[in-house]
């Protein structure tokens, strides 16, 4: 084994070190963004739009027409982008706090957001006839953000099967959806034998070889074409997931189904060790095992970890859903910036995906939202960026709920704190500001010096130590309306 190049296997690729960049940037911004954006009616609509009677359904069904007559292959084309300014929304993300960007490169409709040799339904050719992979990769570029791509591409063979049914009531009963059209099986796939007459994934990854090697020669070609920094893959490494949730694992480490996803992350890092010396690229995968955890980052969607992680791992969340809804209701600000906070106090990092119109602009709701994060970045951005966990992740009473796909408000109180660390200074983020301006701080151990406080936003202000308490006084008018935050200078 050439132990400057990584194999195809485990044991090989266990040798990743999580680079620099990725540790330092804590939040990131993601643009899960395509061609299921046009009738802003929310995720899955792609697979949804088959499912009789669901409300994407109905929604096709009467403002496009049935999908045996007008397909997903129609709605592709209704995709301009016609709005899309890459530079001027990478600015926006910049100022945000964005210190890393992704673009999706397809989402499971099997869709290439880029000009791809290998799929002729892609935004190049058809629709936005843009490369917005490419033009996403430039403007990250321009402003020295780290560039990554998600793919979702592992489940689209037994996720899409849907398109292969027909309708089993009402006037087009039995009339096969336009799945079933031979001049477009090479977008709509083989993927016969996962349709099942039901809405159901058997499989979220089929077990079907061709389709494999399928997918590993798209990864090569999103990896040669824009050497990205960071790839993520929406599931555990493939192929050899049996369960059809994408949280269950029971597949054997020595599957040899696992070669495909080994075969493209080594192919990843590899092609970036040949571009810098050394490996500076991330693999996300959602397998929580520590033996696959450790060939590149643990990804948790939409959900945390309960204490510190000695690994570093990431979370991806969204504003509102992972395509423009009309219907969402979008997070507050303040919500936004409580989840990025508890992450990086555990050695997380967080990617937040910012709905676009199928347009390419931003409504007045989220441009808010981004003014806002940007504001907050402004005081409290010395407390995220290039931190380190401290020994302790927080202190006090509330905390979130561990619970897959579920991010609730937390109800913090005035003893709550999260805590991040650089060099000999602590940050201590208080969730809830007492009302007494008094904030109470247990973690300092009694013989642990204090030589300094300061609010970030504000500067120095009083504090005292006495029985292991730290007390800090805090201003009537704190700098911002969101998290402040506390910089604890110790004597080392």
């Amino acid at each position: 084994m050439n132990n400057n190049r990584f194999e195809a296997a485990f044991e090989s690729l266990q040798k990743f070190e999580c680079p620099q960049w990725f540790r330092d940037a804590k939040l990131g911004f993601w643009s899960h963004w395509g061609p299921q954006s046009v009738p802003m009616y929310g995720d899955w609509y792609a697979r949804n739009m088959y499912v009789e009677g669901s409300q994407q359904y109905l929604y096709h069904l009467r403002h496009y027409g049935h999908p045996s007559r007008f397909g997903y292959k129609d709605v592709v084309k209704l995709w301009k982008a016609e709005r899309f300014d890459p530079d001027s929304l990478m600015d926006l993300y910049v100022k945000a706090g964005a210190r890393y960007f992704v673009a999706q490169a397809m989402h499971h409709d099997h869709f290439f957001n880029y000009a791809s040799r290998l799929n002729r339904f892609n935004a190049a050719e058809t629709g936005p006839m843009k490369d917005i992979c490419g033009l996403w990769k430039k403007a990250a570029e321009n402003r020295g953000l780290p560039f990554g791509l998600s793919e979702h591409l592992g489940a689209t063979f037994t996720w899409w099967a849907i398109n292969k049914g027909a309708d089993k009531e009402g006037p087009y009963a039995g009339i096969p959806y336009d799945g079933n059209d031979p001049a477009c099986r090479d977008f709509y796939m083989d993927n016969g034998e996962h349709y099942h007459g039901e809405d159901r994934i058997d499989l979220w990854y089929t077990q079907n070889p061709a389709y494999h090697a399928y997918w590993l020669s798209v990864m090569k070609e999103l990896i040669d074409l824009y050497a990205p920094d960071l790839l993520y893959t929406d599931g555990g490494l493939p192929f050899a997931m049996r369960s059809g949730s994408i949280v269950e694992y029971d597949a054997a480490l020595d599957d040899p189904a696992y070669r495909w996803g080994l075969e493209a992350v080594s192919y990843l890092y590899n092609k970036s060790a040949e571009r810098h010396g050394e490996n500076r690229a991330v693999y996300l995968q959602k397998d929580r095992r520590e033996a696959v955890c450790s060939i590149g980052v643990l990804d948790i969607e939409k959900s945390q970890l309960p204490e510190i992680q000695k690994r570093p791992w990431h979370t991806d969340t969204c504003i509102g859903g992972w395509f423009y809804n009309v219907r969402d209701t979008y997070k507050k600000p303040g919500h936004i910036i409580e989840i990025l906070i508890d992450v990086i106090s555990k050695n997380g990092t967080m990617l937040l995906n910012i709905l676009q119109r199928p347009d390419g602009s931003l409504d007045d709701e989220t441009q808010y939202i981004l003014k806002e994060l940007a504001s907050w970045i402004e005081v409290c951005g010395e407390g995220v960026y290039g931190t380190r966990p401290w020994r302790a992740a927080g202190e006090g009473f509330a905390g979130v709920t561990i619970d897959g796909f579920k991010e609730d408000r937390v109800p913090w109180t005035e003893a709550d704190f999260r805590f991040t660390a650089k060099g000999n200074t602590v940050y201590a983020f208080i969730m809830k500001v007492p009302v007494n301006r008094a904030a109470a701080l247990r973690s300092f151990a009694a013989g642990e010096k204090v030589r300094a406080v300061r609010l970030l936003g504000t500067g120095p202000v009083p504090f005292s130590q006495n029985y292991g308490i730290l007390t800090v006084k805090l201003p009537e008018d704190m700098p911002t309306v969101y998290i402040n935050c506390l910089a604890i200078e110790t004597a080392g």
